[in-house]
């Protein structure tokens, strides 16, 4: 037995073990997690808000806060997005691969499953909710260019207002969604930690019960007298048949009411680790693959039942959609769309050279003994923190 040992190289001296890479903060993937159940509840509450004021209100302010909250913690983890190769690779696989598939397969099934020949494929109107890959994109790409500003919020905003009252834009690449979204991305990227913990307390929660009250009277009072058009962030003013002025004003006071309303949501999310946080890693696919659910609905007629327009059937079709898109998280699931979601494409990309360092340096830094020096990739906590928060940022994708 000795012999054996010392053949393999044994000394009596064990290796330092590599050490464990940083956990995912199970808050952020509660609160995704949550986020996403509150985009698939909303899109399947569209064909049955028409006969009910109640949810309506439901609708508009649950509205006002899923997307910004899911887009907000998108841009908390691109802060260490950079112009690095394997960066830029990811982004392509992770976001630009998934829109041009998803795009086209939503393109397609509206076009055969609503009988509809005249919805053509293309990749510069996006339809439906693959915008928020677009916007993702984007987003990510400039967010050097956010981080080298002395004042990124107040920029942000001001092209909000003035995409505002842009009609001119259209709809190529839904960037008037693009525009008006992106002051809650580069929130994201300005936040750092504490701000999180500060609204994560007793205090928080306690306030955020009568806040939630108050925005769904304000709701149930704005149903017939305002438009909700305003809360999906993709039209001018111009466009909405408002005054020009109206568009800047109701970006900052819905960009206010949001930020209100995600804190509140955010005071409530568990941080410590619970049955669902797994499935936080798994949001964009669930993202992605509960549209064609809900649209089959609206194709073939699901939520004409009479009986789903009432109290009951409501809340079955909500129940039903949070159990349908927690499926879609799941990690089977992930596997089979793995390939089309998340694809190496090895293949399509030249090898970074330092990358290849980086690799080599973490290898020959696992052989060696106790005591010895760290690779760089293990002593650079800015390369080991932003790997991490890119692939937990890779699943925020709302």
């Amino acid at each position: 037995m000795t012999n054996s040992l010392r053949s393999q190289g044994h000394t009596g001296t064990p290796r330092k073990a590599a050490p464990p890479g940083k956990r995912r903060d199970a808050f952020f993937d509660n609160a995704k997690y949550v986020a996403i159940v509150l985009v698939a509840m909303g899109h399947s509450w569209e064909p049955l808000k028409g006969e009910s004021r109640v949810l309506e209100a439901l609708y508009t302010v649950v509205y006002a806060f899923h997307m910004p909250a899911f887009i907000i913690i998108s841009g908390y983890f691109s802060r260490s997005f950079d112009m690095r190769p394997d960066r830029l690779r990811r982004l392509v696989t992770g976001v630009a691969v998934p829109y041009i598939v998803f795009e086209t397969a939503y393109s397609l099934f509206k076009r055969y499953g609503d009988h509809d020949p005249g919805m053509a494929v293309t990749l510069l109107d996006p339809w439906y909710l693959t915008w928020f890959l677009v916007a993702l994109f984007v987003w990510r790409l400039t967010t050097p260019l956010w981080k080298s500003l002395r004042w990124p919020l107040p920029v942000a905003l001001g092209i909000a207002m003035l995409a505002s009252v842009s009609p001119e834009i259209g709809d190529d690449l839904d960037l008037q969604r693009v525009l008006q979204f992106l002051p809650f991305f580069v929130l994201g990227l300005c936040l750092k930690p504490e701000h999180f913990r500060m609204v994560r307390t007793r205090r928080m929660r306690i306030v955020s019960v009568p806040v939630f009250a108050a925005a769904l009277a304000v709701g149930w009072w704005a149903v017939p007298r305002m438009n909700t058009a305003w809360f999906y962030h993709r039209d001018a003013a111009q466009e909405l048949a408002a005054p020009w002025w109206s568009g800047p004003v109701m970006v900052l006071a819905l960009f206010g009411c949001s930020l209100v309303l995600t804190a509140c949501f955010f005071s409530w999310v568990p941080g410590r680790t619970l049955w669902c946080t797994a499935l936080g890693a798994g949001t964009l696919y669930g993202y992605l693959l509960h549209g064609f659910v809900v649209k089959a609905g609206d194709f073939y007629g699901w939520f004409d039942a009479a009986w789903l327009h009432r109290p009951l059937g409501e809340i079955a079709v909500t129940a039903a959609a949070a159990v349908v898109v927690t499926l879609l998280c799941t990690p089977p699931v992930r596997r089979v769309f793995r390939c089309v979601m998340e694809p190496e494409m090895k293949w399509a990309f030249k090898r970074d050279a330092g990358e290849a360092a980086r690799e080599r340096e973490k290898r020959e830094g696992a052989g060696r003994p106790e005591g010895s020096k760290d690779s760089a990739a293990d002593a650079d906590p800015a390369t080991r923190d932003g790997s991490r928060e890119l692939r937990q940022s890779a699943d925020a994708s709302a």
